[in-house]
């Protein structure tokens, strides 16, 4: 009998599942509602629908009936009522609900600014510095999405994410396979900026929050606000990093390497930022896989998922409209296209003209006096448009094709009356860079994937300069055609090491020409270099350490050279707080940019691509060093880093001397030390920063005397102060400034200014660039309100001020003989942009 009454039990306890050993494990909530039943000979009714899906917590076993029924219905959005003795009602508690959560990584680390919205509608939230999102009035069945750049996306029911007992739950996001590195910092001075624990620094432009003087994530503008990073003219087209010229960054679109990035001659970023997804800034340190950029890579990346939604977006500013569309064609096929366009050539506001007298303040447009009994205009237009195919085969390969288109165009005309007859003279200025590109992505096995990639990518400015008082046609081009294949095989042997192998191939041709009809002249250069490249790298990354060390091996084909790129990235945790970089690279480029102040087009852009001969025109090479230590605690971020670069190969031509070197001809180079420093303290409401740069930047030309002085970019001091505010849940506001020392320039000597040789008189310039100009000031605002309407419209007005207190900057300097007086000069000054207000609305479904 005893053996019976033991077997009954053990039949029970298995039928049960043994409350008391499944005590607080997950459940499902039909099979509980199963298990009640019998435990205690009741029965529920309900609809299957209604519970299906729903997952709890066992409770203790020891509960009775009522207690149960308590339980379920504080820990569920069902309402459990008893109708009897044995019969007992399930009905839906109430049809739109609050959720809420906590976002943290696979180190419980809060992810901040990770998005949480109702999938096709724009009602949605980001998460707090803490990592948690509360998202009220939200239907029982509505879908969640829960996505953070670089971690993979998870979705569910909205019941899934419910509060009980007022506990929001927490949400582990694990960081995605597809990501370039693990995030470090999440919120890096604002929202949508990140810094990758290989030191790179990431913008996600879809989560973007506000900056000084913005009004839209403009990708070149933003990357300013980091230290070490300067445009020394204000033009987005001439950043420089760490002392660095403009042509000495890499530009990368979706592996398309382009040659221009800048509207309005540098005033604008020619990339439109809503379609790109993110950007990426390596100042050193960099992959293996990248060349080119001596100074720095920006690699630009947009959307790359298929979302089976269709979705855009519009906009427009003071400047231009723009627009994109996101656009399913079948489940594994969607298009994603863009444009922008500028009114400018039909309708003019404050803003174009701000814009328009800092561009083209030192040109032929602004310097009319030579036109005898006449007159000239202007009409100035810009566009950009992109289009990206993209196609899933299976879950296994990825097929992207990508083209970019983008055009900056300048009529002038000049009027004139002669003889009672009116005579015009028309002059134009176009400039354009096109891109074609795409890749084949292939996930052979869960360790071991490739990508093919190909690109083309050509640029041209094409002038052509008709004067009234001459008849004289002056025709000016420059090309450059590139032709690019990569494949990258990636072989992951865990879940820390993984390695990197690949080979890269580039064609690069560049043309200039000049032709002149009086008197008749003609000047044709072409180059055409190859280059072979192996490369390889091996990258460890776990939750303290980080390390990537690599190699690139480049031929060049014409020259039969032979260049060893080293590569190394370190970052050590020491503690929960701090963390020490390492970072090293040799890079070089073939193609720089030569300054012509003779054959300039329309005395507005003056650079003009060339390639590397080996002969006047070497191969430019760098190796940069830095070291860094890094405090992150309660949202208080500080790093502090020392770096040295050192660049051969540079030309004279290249660097735009205003001196007695300005035509002569010289190979030599630079080196540019010194410190960067961040302090950034951010919460759910604000974000403040300062950040401060000094830098040593020295030219050395053996050939000149001196053969050292500062370098054209010696920037000493640059300090950086901005404040952003959530002044109410859809209203931001931002204020910041920038300070920084005058750059040198070169004065004549003093009593003796013009110098004359045969018929030819000169200005006589003292020492290279031992006088510096006044130290530049600038303060700006934005103001950004949203809001949504038709339930799946999001729209923004966004106000931004450039130069709020209209400081009179200069930004360079330079002389001209003085026609009237040949003994004497006059001094030359370029100023910054006035004060400049621009206005944006957008709408986004």
């Amino acid at each position: 009998m005893k053996i019976k009454n033991r077997i009954v039990f053990f039949f029970i306890c298995l039928t049960t599942i043994c409350f008391s050993q499944q005590e607080n494990q997950d459940i499902s909530l039909a099979k509980f509602l199963e298990i009640t039943q019998e435990k205690y000979n009741v029965k529920f009714s309900y609809a299957f629908e209604d519970v299906s899906n729903i997952t709890i917590k066992t409770p203790k076993n020891n509960l009775s009936l009522a207690d149960t029924l308590n339980y379920l219905n504080a820990n569920t959005l069902l309402n459990f009522k008893t109708l009897d003795d044995r019969y007992i009602t399930v009905s839906v508690l109430e049809k739109n609900i609050t959720i809420c959560g906590f976002i943290v990584d696979e180190n419980n680390e809060p992810l901040i600014g990770a998005t949480i919205k109702r999938i096709n509608t724009t009602k949605g939230v980001i998460s707090n510095t803490r990592g948690k999102f509360i998202l009220e009035n939200v239907p029982l069945d509505a879908l969640i999405e829960i996505s953070y750049l670089g971690f993979n996306t998870i979705n569910g029911k909205a019941n899934t994410f419910f509060i009980a007992n007022n506990i929001c739950k927490t949400i582990v996001l694990a960081e995605a396979e597809i990501s370039l590195n693990q995030v470090y910092v999440t919120k890096f001075l604002t929202t949508g900026l990140q810094k990758s624990f290989d030191g790179s620094t990431i913008l996600n432009t879809k989560k973007f929050g506000i900056l000084p003087g913005l009004i839209d994530p403009d990708i070149l503008q933003s990357i300013q606000a980091l230290p070490g990073v300067e445009s020394k003219n204000e033009s987005i087209a001439n950043i420089n990093v760490r002392g660095g010229s403009n042509d000495e960054n890499l530009m990368l679109w979706d592996d398309i390497k382009m040659y221009h990035s800048g509207h309005f001659f540098g005033l604008i970023s020619a990339y439109n930022p809503y379609l790109t997804n993110k950007v990426v800034v390596s100042k050193n340190g960099t992959s293996s896989q990248y060349s080119d950029g001596v100074s720095s890579t920006v690699n630009m990346l947009t959307k790359n998922k298929i979302t089976n939604t269709f979705s855009g977006g519009a906009g427009i500013n003071l400047i231009s409209g723009d627009a994109f569309l996101e656009i399913p064609l079948a489940k594994n096929l969607e298009l994603h296209v863009s444009g922008r366009r500028s009114f400018t050539d039909v309708f003019l506001t404050p803003t174009y003209n701000n814009y328009f007298d800092k561009s083209f303040q030192d040109s032929d447009l602004n310097n009319n006096e030579t036109i005898f009994n006449g007159e000239s205009n202007s009409n100035f237009s810009f566009y950009d448009y992109s289009a990206k195919l993209l196609f899933d085969l299976g879950d296994k390969h990825e097929f992207r094709s990508n083209i970019i288109i983008i055009d900056n165009n300048l009529d002038y005309a000049e009027t004139t009356i002669n003889n009672r007859e009116t005579i015009t003279k028309s002059s134009n200025l176009n400039q354009r860079n096109i891109g074609f590109g795409g890749h084949w992505k292939a996930n052979w096995n869960n360790r071991f994937s490739t990508k093919l990639i190909g690109y083309y990518s050509k640029y041209n400015v094409d002038a052509s300069d008709l004067r009234v008082e001459t008849n004289q046609l002056l025709f000016q081009s420059n090309e450059v055609l590139e032709t690019g294949v990569k494949l990258n095989a990636n072989y992951k042997l865990n879940s820390k090491l993984s390695l990197l192998a690949g080979y890269q191939f580039n064609e690069t041709g560049i043309l200039n020409e000049t032709n002149v009809s009086i008197p008749a002249f003609n000047r044709t250069k072409k180059d055409v270099l190859l280059n072979h490249a192996f490369y390889t790298e091996a990258e460890f990354k776990n939750a303290n350490t980080y390390l990537r060390a690599g190699a690139r091996l480049n031929y060049f084909q014409k020259f039969s050279k032979l260049l060893v790129e080293p590569r190394i990235n370190i970052k050590q945790k020491i503690s929960r707080q701090f963390a020490l970089n390492l970072k090293g690279e040799f890079k070089n480029q073939t193609a720089t940019q030569k300054i012509d102040f003779q054959d300039d087009f329309l005395g507005v852009e003056n650079r003009r691509w060339v390639l590397a001969n080996e002969k006047d025109i070497p191969i430019t090479t760098s190796k940069q060093a830095s070291f860094g230590i890094d405090y992150k605690q309660n949202n208080l971020n500080i790093e502090a880093t020392a770096f040295y670069k050192l660049v051969n190969g540079i030309t004279a031509s290249n660097q735009g001397f205003y001196n007695n070197f300005q035509f002569l001809s010289a190979t030599g180079d630079y080196t540019a030390r010194g410190v960067e420093f961040l302090i950034n303290k951010s919460s759910s409401n604000y974000s403040a920063w300062l950040s401060y740069t000094y830098s040593i930047n020295d030219y050395d030309f053996e050939s000149f005397t001196p053969s050292v002085f500062p370098n054209n970019l010696d920037i000493r001091h640059s300090i950086s102060l901005a404040f952003n505010y959530n002044i109410l849940e859809n209203l931001k506001a931002s204020l910041g400034g920038v300070w920084r020392s005058g750059v040198p320039y070169t004065k004549p000597v003093e009593g003796n200014e013009t110098v004359q040789d045969g018929n030819v008189t000169f200005v006589n310039y003292d020492l290279p660039n031992n006088e510096t100009l006044d130290s530049f000031f600038r303060l700006d605002a934005s103001l950004a309100y949203n809001f949504s309407f038709l339930n799946t419209t999001k729209a923004t007005i966004n106000l931004g001020v450039r130069n709020v207190t209209n400081q009179n900057n200069t930004i360079s300097r330079y002389y001209e003989v003085d026609t009237n007086n040949q003994e004497q000069t006059i001094e030359i000054d370029n100023k910054s942009l006035k004060l400049t207000p621009n206005v944006s609305f957008r709408v986004q479904f």
